[in-house]
């Protein structure tokens, strides 16, 4: 298959680097896919992150040095034994002095917290960024090793410069465009850039990460920057599906998504996207795709600026678990200007995220959605501001619900969907305790026990999907 597209940027997840022959697998997809000017960007191997955060905290909290040693083996044996695999006969002895490097700053990092006893947003960022630090060297050589010619950066090497919130940290992208433009931009012709998704740096050079799952951003950071033709993301499933296929068997692959559809998605728990990744392609009017690496011959899914007409009205349900539901109550915030206001501003200064709030026109209930991790933060902030000020006389929460989002621009001026949302919802049974739609009519979202989740979703898919039209 000819690629008929000049710049193209690949993204490769975990589990797409998670042995030598799966980076072999990826070198040979890049082999064959590849445009002229191509940059590819690469997770760490499948379980590395999830490891680097366990040690992290185990230091902090106090182990012995032999227990750091004992995971720097760990991480010795996972890449030097796949470097020997992926290389070029040459080049083996560099590459594993290059891991070697790596995993003796990542020991000293690990000692030095362990002396101070406290694990910080910027230290952990240090820590969480050799997961691709010491993937891409492999997938650089396993290039290379196929005939193309290749390079590896992290991503701030490549120009993704940062603000400096670490574990969060979003790109400044005026810095960013112009110093991509300079490092990567000139050496597409004759080279494949390797590239760190999920970690940048700050304009002191301090590393930052962008999220967990950030590499998806990363990706869509350098295609906006570069203009490509498309940005795809590698993944190990056929697509977007319209569903969880864990919990309703008749799930399908969504072969068009809008952006805005995409993003909704995202943000309510598809876990096949970054929830920002579609934002700087959107900004460029670039198409995005989800393709599988294990099943390369099928097209996946395509998200785009506008889908030529469809007959769907619903694309997708997405349900979004680990989530809280906050009530906020008393009879001293009704026709009290800035309550909300200050709801806001408590949950932000505890760096808590809204997922999602209603207010009833009494004014004497405000319900919000945070993450469940959130919950003790979020509490312990509404109650220092509020309960002892006679107006909010209690702040309640239920950590047993979960998300269920209803997505799809076909709903935009299409009367009823509504009641048949709702109606579906009844009818299985399950009880809605709280509502929220947006103005772009793109998303209907609500909330139920976490036990109801799985009967709502299916009665949805029933209800949208399994008897609309294709998707």
């Amino acid at each position: 298959m000819l690629n008929p597209m000049e710049r193209l940027i690949m993204k490769f997840g975990g589990t797409s680097v998670g042995s030598a022959e799966r980076i072999l697998m990826v070198a040979e997809l890049v082999k064959r896919f590849a445009a002229p000017e191509t940059v590819v960007v690469t997770s760490a191997m499948s379980g590395v992150t999830d490891r680097l955060v366990e040690i992290a905290e185990k230091v902090a909290r106090g182990i012995e040095e032999e227990q750091i040693h004992d995971f720097i083996q760990y991480m010795r044996e996972k890449h030097l034994g796949v470097a020997g695999e992926v290389a070029g006969r040459e080049e083996v002895e560099e590459l594993e002095a290059e891991i070697e490097r790596l995993l003796s700053e990542l020991e000293k990092i690990l000692v030095g917290i362990s002396y101070v006893g406290e694990l910080t947003p910027r230290s952990l960022d240090y820590v969480l960024s050799f997961g691709e630090r010491l993937a891409a060297p492999l997938l650089s050589a396993a290039l290379r090793r196929r005939g193309i010619n290749s390079r590896w950066y992290t991503g701030y090497e490549a120009g993704i410069v940062t603000d400096s919130t670490f574990g969060r940290a979003s790109p400044i992208m005026d810095i960013t465009e112009e110093r991509v433009l300079q490092v990567i931009e000139p050496r597409l012709r004759d080279t494949v850039p390797v590239v760190t998704g999920f970690i940048a740096g700050d304009e002191k050079g301090r590393i930052t990460t962008l999220g967990r799952g950030g590499s998806d951003y990363t990706a869509a950071i350098l295609g906006s920057v570069l203009e490509a033709d498309e940005i795809w993301i590698w993944t190990d499933v056929d697509g977007i599906l319209t569903t969880d296929p864990k919990l309703v068997k008749e799930a399908r692959v969504i072969k068009v998504l809008s952006y805005i559809e995409a993003m909704e998605l995202a943000y309510f728990g598809a876990k096949v996207l970054h929830p920002k990744t579609i934002e700087p392609a959107m900004e460029k009017g670039i198409p995005v795709r989800v393709r599988n690496t294990f099943n390369p011959d099928c097209e996946g899914t395509l998200i785009v600026s506008e889908q030529e007409k469809s007959s769907d009205i619903v694309k997708a349900i997405s349900v979004m678990k680990n989530v809280a539901l906050l009530n906020i109550s008393g009879v001293g915030m009704i026709g009290l200007p800035g309550v909300a206001s200050r709801v806001f501003t408590a949950l932000a200064q505890q760096k808590v995220n809204i997922l999602m709030i209603s207010q009833g026109s009494s004014e004497a209930n405000i319900s919000i959605v945070v993450e469940r991790a959130d919950v003790e933060r979020a509490v312990g902030a509404l109650q220092e501001e509020f309960l002892g000020a006679n107006i909010v006389k209690d702040v309640q929460y239920n950590e047993d619900v979960a998300i269920i989002a209803v997505v799809g621009a076909g709903m935009r001026g299409t009367r009823g969907v509504a009641a048949r949302v709702f109606t579906a919802v009844a009818n299985a049974g399950v009880n809605v305790l709280m509502i929220a739609q947006g103005s772009s009519e793109v998303n209907i979202s609500f909330v139920v026990a976490d036990e109801d989740a799985a009967k709502a979703a299916r009665a949805l898919h029933r209800e949208f999907i399994t008897k609309e039209p294709g998707t």
